[in-house]
C-alpha cells in the first residue's frame, strides 16, 4: 500500500481517486483536500477525461469525515467554507462523477458522496451525519441541502436531528443510491462503459441544467456565514473536539433555547 493518502490514476479517458487512510477510516486531511481541490480545479478543462471515480481504501470505509484534530489549529469556520469550494469544484465538474461507497460514509465523506453524480454502494454500506451525537457543529446549508437532495427531506432531518445512519438498502429505496452490489468493481466497470459509451454532449448538458437549477434551491441561507462562527466557537463543539480526541462520550450542554 502506498504511504500516500490520495492515490489517483488515469486511464482511457477515467480517473480514479483512492482515498488511502484505511488506519483512519480514511477520515480527510487538510492536505487531502488541497489534493482535490487541485484535481478538480485541473479536471474541468480536461475534455479527455469523461469519468472520475472516487472511492476509499480498505473495504471498511468511503471516508469517515475528517481528522478531527485539524481542527485545533484552524479557524473551525473558514475551515468549514474552505471545505465548500472544494465541494463546489467537485459538483461543477463537467465529467460524470461516481461515488463508489464500501462501508462507512459519514460526515465530510458523505458530503463528497452527495456532491457525486452517481452512488453505487456494497451491502454492508452506512451513510450520515452523526454530529449531533460527536462533535456538537453544524454543516453549511449547501451541503445539508445536497443530502436533502440525494435522501429526501425527512430522511436527512432524521440524520442530522438524531445521528441516526442509513444503510445501503434503505439508501438506495430513497433513490440516493444507483445500485447495492456485492461486486463493486464490476458495478464501476459497468458503470463507467456505459457513460464512455454515450453522448459527452448530452451529459454536459444535462449536467449544467441540474446543477444550474440546484445553484439557485441550494444557496446559503444569509445567516449560515453567522451561525456556523456561533456553533464552532460554542460550548458544544468544544466539548465535542475534547471528547472525541479524549475517545470519551461527550457530555453537551442543553443548548440555547433563545
Amino acid at each position: 500500500m502506498s504511504d500516500q493518502d490520495l492515490l489517483v490514476t488515469s486511464a482511457d479517458g477515467v480517473v480514479t481517486v483512492v482515498f488511502n487512510r484505511p488506519q483512519r477510516h480514511n477520515a480527510f486531511t487538510k492536505a487531502m483536500y488541497t489534493e482535490m481541490l487541485d484535481l478538480f480545479t485541473d479536471l474541468k478543462d480536461r475534455p479527455d477525461v469523461r469519468v472520475v471515480v472516487l472511492r476509499g481504501a480498505g473495504g471498511r470505509a468511503f471516508a469517515a469525515g475528517n481528522e478531527i484534530s485539524d481542527f485545533l489549529e484552524a479557524d473551525a469556520a473558514a475551515y468549514e467554507e474552505w471545505i465548500r469550494e472544494m465541494l463546489q469544484a467537485l459538483f461543477e465538474l463537467p465529467q460524470v462523477t461516481i461515488a463508489a461507497v464500501d462501508g462507512v460514509c459519514v460526515g465530510g465523506g458523505l458530503a463528497v458522496a452527495t456532491h457525486c453524480d452517481i452512488r453505487i454502494a456494497t451491502p454492508d454500506s452506512r451513510f450520515g451525519y452523526p454530529i449531533a451525537k460527536t462533535l456538537g457543529n453544524a454543516l453549511s446549508g449547501p451541503v445539508v441541502y445536497r443530502c436533502q437532495a440525494a435522501f429526501g427531506e425527512s430522511t436527512t432531518r432524521s440524520m442530522l436531528l438524531t445521528g441516526r445512519l442509513v444503510d445501503a438498502d434503505r439508501a438506495y429505496d430513497l433513490g440516493a443510491l444507483v445500485e447495492v452490489t456485492e461486486d463493486l468493481n464490476g458495478s464501476i466497470d459497468k458503470l463507467v462503459a456505459e457513460v464512455t459509451g454515450a453522448s459527452a454532449t448530452t451529459q454536459r448538458a444535462t449536467k449544467r441544467q441540474l446543477n444550474a437549477y440546484a445553484a439557485r434551491a441550494e444557496a446559503a441561507p444569509d445567516f449560515d456565514e453567522q451561525m456556523l462562527r456561533e456553533v464552532y466557537t460554542g460550548p458544544d463543539f468544544t466539548e465535542g473536539v475534547r471528547a472525541f480526541l479524549a475517545k470519551e462520550k461527550p457530555k453537551f450542554g442543553q443548548g440555547d433555547h433563545s
